[in-house]
């Protein structure tokens, strides 16, 4: 099976972006204005493979068709905005907290939390902290990420919480396997891939990222499985992903200096 998932952190005009999410300067290259991020769901739409079902649905449903989701990182304040673009088109979004953050200046408080999972949409674990790196992570940290996350999700939903995505994009089996442990069964990492691996139960889809200097016609792209891009796309992927196993703490460095500029 195989599903295009897209990557979208918060939606805020630019003028009040440090009232939602974090607020360093790589984070703010993945907030989108309303207006930009309208353009997007019109390109999406347009593609005629519109993101109407949650994960959990379709993996339920097995389906054999190649779905579209919608993914938002971080937990920021812009949420339930979010949320009223995509109810409007009667779409369904994937919204991942981080915990630690919930009720904080600049993210969802319990009763956003609450509201998003009302209305039908996925609301899932972000991690509690947010780490630069967590796959460097040690065994107690890790667990501490996934199980208190998820524990934390569910006592404000009153149920199980079983989808999460990575944070930082540092993904390993390690991760991965900490996840599982938690009660996750469905776990979204920053690889650009269509491919939905199965182990068993538990499953690990890839997506696509999107920033505020994403054209919609990339979106749309994107969403109708254009080969090209989403080749292009594992590629650069790839070789950033070396440079991050090899830089480490340097390559965060680099990262901030180069989105700082």
């Amino acid at each position: 099976m195989k599903a295009i998932t897209l990557l979208y952190h918060d939606v805020i005009d630019p003028a009040r972006s440090r009232a939602s999410g974090f607020t360093s300067a790589d984070a703010e290259i993945y907030k989108l204005s309303p207006a930009d991020f309208e353009k997007h769901l019109e390109a999406i739409a347009a593609g005629g493979n519109p993101p109407v079902h949650t994960v959990t649905e379709i993996l339920n449903a097995n389906s054999a068709s190649t779905p579209v989701l919608l993914t938002f990182d971080d937990g920021g304040a812009s949420a339930l905005a979010t949320a009223d673009m995509l109810d409007r088109r009667g779409w369904k979004g994937h919204f991942f907290i981080t915990t630690d953050r919930i009720g904080t200046p600049g993210f969802v408080d319990r009763a956003a939390v609450r509201d998003l999972h009302a209305r039908g949409h996925v609301v899932g674990s972000h991690s509690c902290s947010h780490p630069p790196r967590i796959s460097h992570l040690d065994d107690i940290q890790l667990n501490r990420e996934w199980s208190e996350s998820v524990q934390v999700l569910e006592d404000i939903l009153g149920e199980k919480v079983e989808t999460a995505s990575v944070p930082g994009g540092f993904y390993s089996e390690r991760v991965a396997n900490f996840a599982r442990r938690s009660g996750i069964r469905v776990l979204f990492n920053s690889e650009p891939s269509a491919r939905v691996q199965r182990n068993g139960e538990f499953v690990v889809l890839g997506r696509f990222g999107l920033q505020r200097d994403s054209p919609p016609e990339r979106a749309r792209r994107f969403a109708s499985g254009d080969a090209a891009l989403l080749a292009r796309e594992a590629a650069f992927w790839n070789a950033k992903k070396i440079l991050k196993r090899a830089g480490g703490e340097q390559w965060l460095a680099f990262r901030r200096w180069w989105h700082a500029r």
